[in-house]
């Protein structure tokens, strides 16, 4: 751990009505005392406001009014002395202080480094310094919910508590194997094992849908010109975000929206109408689409309900066909009520991925609200969208992959226990489910993996 004393501006760059400097490091109150002159005088304070000016230490000039906020250790982020400069939120101000803080010996912080400080530290662990980004990251009141559950460690505390069992099972079994002339008491740890399991399967069953309200989805709305694609858009974002007229191929280029749907941030993807066409423009809006739905995570394919269904419906439907679709069925207020049933256009569809079927009718509004819960449905696989007040969900990829691990090699312990396979072989199991979980929490991390991680977070956190 080094033990220089870092400093970084820990506010977005630009005009605001504030600006901070943050430093941390056995140096910070040092530093700070250097460059800030109270107007009142009398020793820093842990936790007290302290109005002055941020001065040159050189010339003595006044760089800034400010207000100086010292926490001292170990009551700080990073367990350190840690100073926060409150500069005006101009980029003058707040670089000078900054590069007065440089000047007085401090280091310029690397991405990160603060977070990082307070893992190594262990006021956080690992899985709760990956929170505070999510935290900063979160596009949704769900998504925020998921990122605060975690920074207040309930992962870890689940985590720790499979390892504290998996570590005492493995201690037996060691014993078992290292000293097997010692008389030990038998043990049958098949229940134990099988605990753990059940453990990591219900934080595995959950984690899909939580990479769902972490991540978000990509959707991409297609179908032939005219069938009402960009109209289902600004309905669905509640915002006149596309244009939309009676001419078919108004929509010559893909546009891209995010739209909040029960927590989920989706972007949606409105692509330029499909079908056969001579006109360049319009070929290249038509490839564009293409390159949209195969990015996507789900279409939505848009049909007009108020005709039958053409040769390039069936195309399009084939062009979504390895991925999970909802198929809309828009127009429906201009629908002959004599036309064959949608049910049996759907079949005739012979979609091998269709997920489910909504009939809309943007002018009208009809089965909106089916259709955004549809769509939620669809994205969460079939689970119920998070309840008030619910937010243990897995949502971290790194911390999914781990959980897998885990399961497999707690899997393999328990039927190499139940089928009496040799000792040595169920301890090797043992053992990596417990360095899988460790990854999560950070007992079992190296310095490559914490830079990958850490190098994700702005300069300044």
């Amino acid at each position: 751990m080094e033990q220089d004393t870092i400093v970084a501006i820990a506010t977005p760059p630009g005009e605001g009505g504030l600006g901070v400097v943050r430093m941390s490091g056995p140096e910070a109150i040092a530093f700070a005392s250097r460059l800030f002159r109270p107007v009142r005088p009398g020793p820093l304070c842990s936790y007290r406001l302290r109005y002055g000016h941020v001065v040159d230490p050189t010339s003595g000039l006044v760089i800034d009014e400010a207000l100086l906020a010292v926490m001292r250790a170990p009551q700080s982020f990073t367990r350190e002395d840690v100073v926060e400069f409150s500069c005006h939120g101009g980029p003058l101000p707040v670089q000078q202080t900054l590069q007065g803080c440089l000047d007085a010996g401090a280091r310029l912080a690397r991405p990160g480094e603060f977070t990082l400080r307070a893992f190594l530290n262990g006021r956080i662990d690992l899985s709760q310094a990956e929170a505070t980004l999510d935290v900063i990251r979160a596009q949704t009141d769900a998504g925020l919910a998921l990122a605060q559950a975690q920074l207040g460690g309930w992962l870890a505390r689940e985590v720790r508590a499979v390892r504290a069992v998996l570590l005492e099972l493995l201690a037996y079994v060691t014993v078992l194997v290292d000293f097997p002339e010692d008389e030990v008491e038998p043990q049958d740890i098949g229940p134990r094992l099988r605990t753990s399991l059940q453990t990591v399967t219900s934080l595995l069953e959950g984690a899909n849908q939580g990479l769902v309200y972490r991540h978000g989805a990509r959707v991409a709305i297609v179908g032939q010109p005219n069938v009402g694609k960009s109209s289902l858009l600004n309905v669905l974002l509640r915002s006149d975000r596309a244009i939309v007229t009676p001419i078919p191929g108004t929509t010559r280029d893909t546009l891209e929206e995010t739209a909040n749907l029960n927590g989920i941030p989706v972007v949606l993807i409105d692509t330029a109408g499909i079908h056969a066409s001579n006109d360049l423009v319009e070929r290249l809006g038509i490839e564009r689409s293409r390159a949209a739905l195969a990015q996507a995570d789900v279409a939505l394919l848009v049909i007009d309900a108020s005709r039958p269904v053409e040769d390039e419906d069936l195309l399009i439907a084939r062009l979504t066909a390895d991925k999970p679709t909802l198929l809309v069925w828009n127009k429906l207020d201009q629908r002959d009520p004599a036309a064959p049933s949608l049910a049996s256009l759907a079949e005739y569809l012979d979609h091998p991925r269709l997920a489910a079927t909504v009939a809309t009718s943007v002018a009208t509004g009809e089965g909106l609200e089916t259709l955004v819960q549809g769509l939620v449905q669809v994205l969460l696989g079939g689970h119920a969208p998070l309840a008030a007040g619910e937010a243990r969900l897995v949502s971290n990829p790194r911390h999914h992959d781990a959980l897998r691990r885990a399961h497999e090699y707690l899997a393999a312990a328990l039927a190499g226990w139940d089928a009496n396979d040799p000792t040595d072989l169920l301890g090797g199991d043992l053992l990596a489910a417990l360095n899988a979980l460790g990854e999560i929490t950070g007992e079992s991390v190296g310095d490559d993996l914490l830079d990958l991680i850490f190098s994700q977070f702005c300069i300044g956190k």
